[in-house]
């Protein structure tokens, strides 16, 4: 006979599943943080800066998640609410590097700019390929994939912004997109918060 009955076999398969490959989302962030940290302030860039901070969120975002797991649907609503949160905060967090670099302008080093942002783009379509299979498992997974593909969109606009810079000769490009990824993740935070509300309020 089988140690457990069918659905609890399926639920601890998906579970066992979801938790391998956020360890392993969660060690590519961890890892990108730190090397994208060094880029940033060697090049003087707060798009690159935004940046690192939302991969600091995101393995902030996938330890949460690999704690969520392990529990029912109202605490995984909640622990989507807090990432939420977070990702708001790492949006305060850009937007006061945005006035430090209004108020002491610098010419960011596009060559490091260009160079890291696609560094972060290939590690981050890593994690989204790897995150595809589990965007609509449940409120825990879903949001972990809306923090993803935000990182896609952040790499090519530090990509792009690196461009600006090499052709102006200024950091307003840079500043420019910081704005934008202000933005976006202010959009994401306002989503994640807004399913994990929902989801609380389904489940009371």
């Amino acid at each position: 006979m089988s140690g457990c009955c069918d659905n609890d076999c399926a639920v601890d398969a998906l579970r066992q599943r979801q938790i391998g490959t956020l360890q392993l989302v969660l060690g590519i962030n961890a890892l990108m943080f730190v090397v994208i940290l060094g880029a940033a302030v060697y090049g003087k860039s707060t798009a690159l800066l935004a940046d690192c901070l939302d991969n600091l969120g995101d393995a902030l975002t996938y330890g949460l998640s690999l704690l969520a797991a392990y529990r029912g649907a109202r605490a995984k609503a909640r622990v989507a609410l807090f990432k939420g949160l977070l990702i708001l905060l790492a949006a305060c967090g850009v937007v006061v590097q945005i006035v430090y670099r209004l108020l002491n302008p610098a010419t960011p080093v596009f060559e490091v700019m260009g160079g890291f942002s696609l560094l972060g783009l290939a590690a981050n379509s890593v994690c989204l390929y790897l995150l595809w299979r589990h965007r609509d498992e449940d409120i825990n997974m879903s949001s972990v994939w809306e923090c993803s593909r935000n990182d896609i969109a952040a790499n090519v606009s530090v990509f792009l912004a690196a461009g600006g810079v090499w052709l102006t000769g200024s950091g307003w490009p840079d500043i420019a997109v910081a704005v934008c990824l202000v933005l976006l993740l202010l959009r994401s935070a306002g989503r994640v918060v807004a399913a994990a509300m929902a989801e609380l309020r389904a489940i009371a």
